[in-house]
């Protein structure tokens, strides 16, 4: 990335806009939230602040460390914050960027044209979050140094000798740059520890959008350090490929960039044999998880294009054979990237989750649009597999509606027409009721038994059901089990989706604790992530822990979840000093009478229910298709790395 014309950076870039007394009131309004989120938001803001040297083209290099006394360290090799006095304010640069609430090189435009930062606040945001700060700026030959206590200066501004950073880790030693160290503050957040593999996606997300910048991340908290090092050359059109790499991609990856003004549009996509969407889109280095006017114009594009290309070449004879927008969303991977200044970016919320620039989704809408026609009459074979992908997938839908008709009657999703095997619960409020999805007939009849029918629905599932990884819509629906679990829960599914009519708030799967029954527990899961994600991007889907083993001594009887917990027991059962203890080892839901279900299993008081959460979608996506998909060596591949750390039951 080519520097720009002038790489002045001094004191008379930093604009002071108000103080930092607000951000300890209401830190939420900051960075979100003070739980782990936050915590994690916090560090991203000084990451980002190093990407932002390299966006600007002076940065090669960025450096994290986690610490073993709970610090984060962030480390960059761009030009360091200046540190010169300011005029009017008598204080240093540096000083001013650590402790005023917008203050720095962002606003007017001149040091940084394209950042990431949380609008030029974030660094003393996280300060005033910090229980202590410093920050060490190698420039002009000389490495400065000030330490922070909540936001307010301990020291002023000194010259050190020696650089705080570990020289055989960082190499840092005669270049520019900044380190900052911060320790989260225990009476801001409620969680402090940093999780090595969140951080370790928000890099690697990061060093894709950032060709040619190299990534250093050291986990020293542990006597076995980790690290990992991120560094790629193709910017998204390697994201795409990565994303698709357990994908059979019917063509090659397009790629489309455009500078039109001050904005930079690129788009990446890809089209494989699958049946699953996944479409990432950010702004600068911000991922806008919630989409946007990015997003909407390459969705626009994407469809028109492909529409207009049909047409031309007389494949779509009339309007009735258009693809519609769905249809052009089936298997695709694709990356939405822009690039603009700072101060024209409009976000819908602090943690910018959603682009609002109106003028962004017509401006990316036309580079799309002909970035995709120029490809689809140079490539006409591969335009060619485009088009029978969608079209395929247009049948598909015609299908899927009319079967849909045809089964989901009217009324059936509201509740009218519920499976005759749903036991259903009496309460009607979704916020308080409970759906348990239990393996088989015989654990579902003891289930309905045990349960608290106030609030808690069975419905028993028949063997083993559809693999909805490899099944489309319309086959999905004919399939007597996955049918009567969508009527079940009521909001419908593919485009008649609507989470406010979900029946339940907690959706609880509970198979055996065998190979059978965690096979079926991975295809209930691939149903729910690959067709109702919302359900577990709102929390409502659990996984139940039946206990593993039973202990008995005499009248004595206690449960055990794992086989930590059995030893422990034992000991304590042997202290009475009778040995004869008996102990069962549970495999199936059935070995167990209804009082023992509901006791061990499905009491609010005594059961553990583990919530399903998805962290890293890129990495879900990717377990999943290896898992439920067509290509064996990456599922063998798999089984043949994990099989050493592998329970084995025997």
């Amino acid at each position: 990335m080519a520097p720009p014309q002038s790489s002045e950076y001094s004191a008379k870039h930093i604009q002071v806009l108000e103080g930092l007394e607000p951000v300890r009131k209401r830190p939420g309004m900051y960075i979100g939230s003070t739980d782990i989120t936050g915590l994690h938001e916090s560090l991203r803001e000084i990451i980002d602040n190093a990407v932002d040297e390299a966006l600007a083209g002076f940065a090669k290099n960025v450096w994290i460390l986690l610490q073993k006394d709970g610090s984060a360290t962030v480390a960059d090799d761009g030009r360091g914050i200046p540190v010169d006095k300011m005029k009017g304010v008598n204080k240093s640069a540096l000083e001013i960027v650590m402790t005023k609430l917008h203050a720095g090189g962002k606003f007017g435009g001149s040091a940084y044209k394209i950042s990431g930062g949380l609008h030029g606040v974030g660094a003393s945001v996280v300060n005033a979050l910090s229980s202590k700060m410093w920050v060490e700026v190698r420039r002009d030959g000389k490495i400065y140094r000030q330490e922070y206590e909540r936001g307010v200066p301990l020291t002023d501004i000194t010259v050190v000798k020696q650089s705080y950073l570990d020289p055989d880790m960082v190499n840092v030693s005669n270049v520019t740059g900044t380190t900052t160290t911060f320790y989260p503050d225990l009476q801001i957040f409620s969680a402090t520890e940093f999780e090595f593999d969140t951080i370790k996606k928000a890099i690697r997300e990061r060093a894709y959008l950032v060709p040619n910048l190299y990534f250093h991340l050291y986990d020293l908290r542990d006597e076995q350090s980790k690290e990992v090092h991120y560094y790629f050359e193709g910017g998204i059109k390697s994201l795409v490929e990565k994303i698709n790499e357990n994908k059979a991609s019917i063509h090659e990856t397009i790629f489309i960039k455009k500078h039109e003004g001050s904005v930079e549009v690129e788009a990446a996509l890809a089209y494989n044999e699958g049946y699953t969407e996944n479409v990432e889109s950010y702004v600068n280095v911000i991922n806008t998880i919630n989409g946007g006017t990015h997003l909407t114009g390459f969705r626009t594009a994407l469809t028109r294009a492909i529409n207009d290309y049909g047409k031309k070449i007389g494949s779509f004879k009339d309007d009735e054979d258009s693809i519609a927008g769905d249809d052009t969303r089936e298997g695709l991977t694709a990356v939405v990237y822009i690039k603009m200044p700072q101060d024209k970016i409009q976000f819908e919320g602090q943690t910018k989750g959603k682009l609002g620039n109106s003028e962004i989704q017509p401006l990316v809408a036309q580079i799309v649009k002909e970035g995709l026609s120029v490809f689809f009459e140079e490539n006409p074979g591969e335009a060619k597999k485009i088009l029978e992908k969608v079209y395929l997938a247009a049948k598909a839908r015609m299908a899927a509606k009319a079967a849909k008709e045809a089964i989901l009657r009217k009324g059936a999703l509201e509740g009218s027409s519920l499976p005759g095997k749903l036991a259903d619960c009496q309460e009607k409020n979704p916020s308080v009721s409970e759906l348990y999805l239990v393996e088989g007939q015989s654990a579902g009849g003891t289930a309905k038994n045990g349960r608290n029918r106030k609030y808690q629905a069975i419905l028993p599932l028949k063997g083993k059901i559809l693999n909805t990884e490899r099944a489309r819509l319309d086959k999905m629906i004919e399939h007597e089990e996955v049918k009567s679990l969508i009527i079940a829960l009521g909001m419908g599914i593919g485009d008649t989706i609507n989470i406010e009519k979900l029946r339940y708030h907690r959706i609880i799967i509970m198979t055996d604790a065998d190979v059978d029954g965690e096979h079926i527990e991975t295809l209930i899961l691939t149903f729910f992530y690959r067709h109702l994600p919302d359900i577990i991007k709102n929390g409502y889907l659990y996984v139940a822990m039946p206990p593993l083993f039973k202990l008995q001594k005499g009248k004595e009887i206690k449960y055990a979840y794992s086989e930590e917990e059995r030893d422990a027991i034992l000991k304590t059962m042997k202290t009475g000093g009778n040995t004869n203890i008996g102990i069962q080892r549970y495999k199936g839901l059935g070995e167990m009478n209804a009082e023992q279900l509901w006791e061990t299993t499905m009491n609010p008081e005594n059961r553990i229910l583990k919530q399903v959460a998805i962290e890293d979608a890129e990495e879900a996506d990717a377990v999943f298709t290896m898992l439920m998909g067509d290509e064996v060596p990456p599922r063998k591949h798999f089984i043949q790395s994990n099989a050493k750390s592998a329970t084995l039951d025997l």
